[in-house]
């Protein structure tokens, strides 16, 4: 167990696979209740966080 405090950063990268998928999930729920632009705000988060990791990796 390490000693330093855990960060909002350190643990949505942990979880970004799961925050991903329910933000997809929630996207395509308001995708069929009708809500397009709720969708599009959604997958819009989820493609910021997908890029921002990517940017954050080596190579």
């Amino acid at each position: 167990m390490s000693d330093q405090p855990e960060t909002v950063a350190s643990v949505a990268e942990l979880y970004l696979g799961n925050i991903l998928y329910a933000l997809e999930s929630c996207a395509l729920t308001l995708d069929s209740e009708g809500k397009g632009t709720d969708a599009a705000f959604y997958r819009g988060i989820a493609r910021k966080l997908a890029e921002a990791y990517g940017r954050s990796r080596p190579g």
